[in-house]
Order: structure tokens, then C-alpha cells, then sequence
């Protein structure tokens, strides 16, 4: 046998045994790579089983945390308490009345809002406009701060009275606008009030 002969039948015979060898390596490195992904999967998946595990075991004590302060006369005065969703915004509605009276201002409307889904406490809303001074509507915001039932203000906004008025002539005579407020600086505030209802009362 020639040495060219050795040396093709020397590459044959390499070929044959790294043909296999790339082919268990083709195979073997992407599965490997996927084995170690699915393990780092169920591992993330235990800690999360924990955790939820966790929680549904402190469910029946939160609740029992939960019954106990509703059943607390202390926190009663915090909340209205009603039947239904409605009564409760009748509620709301004859305390703010009686909150802007006291302030010597004048509620101009006054309006019971959708309730909210899956609330716990559920909330009940109104939305107002007052009218007058501003110490009166500062006096307003205070009584609302200091309400029992406890009362919360979301989207509050707050618009001069002052009309505009159109002048003669500026300096360079063109006509200009400029705004001349009612006499007794009169502004209107437009805000929602809401408060919570003990016990879950529907509508």
C-alpha cells in the first residue's frame, strides 16, 4: 500500500468518526441549551407557587382583619352607612349641602356618579359645583377635609366669574378685550367628592 493509499484511507476513516461526532454535537448542544431553559423555567415557577401559596394562606386572616374593623363601631363613623349604593349618595349629597351651607356658599348642582366595579370598600361619588368667594370655597375644601364620614376630592377645578369686556381703543387704537370680574370676586368650583360605604351596599 502506497503512502497516498495510507493517507486517503486515513481520511476516510477520520471522516467516519467525526461525521457522527458533529452530528451528536448538532444535536446534543441546541437540547442541552433547551434543558437548561426549562429548568430555569420550573425553577421560577416553584418561587412563584410559594408565593402564591403564601397568599392564599394569609387570605382567611386579612379577612378576619377586614370583618373586624367593620365590625368596630370605632371605624363606623368613618364610613356611610347604608342598604344601598343609592341612600349612601343621598347621604353624601345632604352633607355636602349642609357643608356648603355652612361655608355661606351656594351649591349650584350636584350629581351621584356611577358606582365602580369590584370596589371593597365601595365608593360612592357626587359631582358638585359651588359658587362663592374664595375664602368660602377654601372654607368649602377644609369642612371637606375634616368631614365625618371620612369625604376625599378628586378632579377639582375652579373658574373666575369675570366676563369679558370690550374697551374702546388700546394706545395704538385697536380694539382690545379685557376681563372685568363680578363685583364680589365670585368663583365657581366644580369637584368630586367621594366617600366609602360600610358593608359593601349595593345599588
Amino acid at each position: 500500500m502506497t503512502s497516498t493509499t495510507k493517507r486517503y484511507c486515513g481520511l476516510a476513516l477520520a471522516g467516519l468518526i467525526l461525521l457522527p461526532v458533529l452530528a451528536i454535537a448538532s444535536l446534543g448542544i441546541p437540547w442541552a441549551s433547551k434543558l437548561s431553559s426549562l429548568s430555569q423555567t420550573v425553577v421560577e415557577r416553584q418561587d412563584q407557587l410559594v408565593r402564591y401559596r403564601r397568599l392564599v394562606q394569609s387570605l382567611p386572616s386579612i379577612r378576619a382583619e377586614l370583618e373586624q374593623v367593620r365590625s368596630n363601631d370605632t371605624f363606623e363613623a368613618f364610613y356611610f352607612k347604608a342598604p344601598t349604593q343609592a341612600l349612601a349618595g343621598a347621604q353624601l349629597q345632604s352633607q355636602v349641602q349642609d357643608i356648603v351651607s355652612g361655608a355661606s356658599g351656594r351649591l349650584i348642582s350636584t350629581q351621584i356618579l356611577p358606582e365602580s366595579a369590584n370596589e371593597d370598600p365601595p365608593r360612592v361619588r357626587v359631582r358638585t359645583q359651588i359658587q362663592g368667594s374664595t375664602e368660602t370655597l377654601l372654607d368649602v375644601l377644609y369642612k371637606l377635609e375634616n368631614a365625618r364620614p371620612f369625604l376625599f376630592v378628586e378632579r377639582l377645578s375652579v373658574r373666575s366669574s369675570a366676563r369679558p369686556a370690550r374697551s374702546a381703543r388700546d394706545t395704538r387704537g385697536r380694539p382690545t378685550r379685557r376681563f372685568v370680574p363680578r363685583q364680589g370676586g365670585s368663583l365657581t368650583m366644580r369637584v368630586d367628592i367621594y366617600g366609602f360605604v360600610l358593608g359593601g351596599a349595593g345599588s
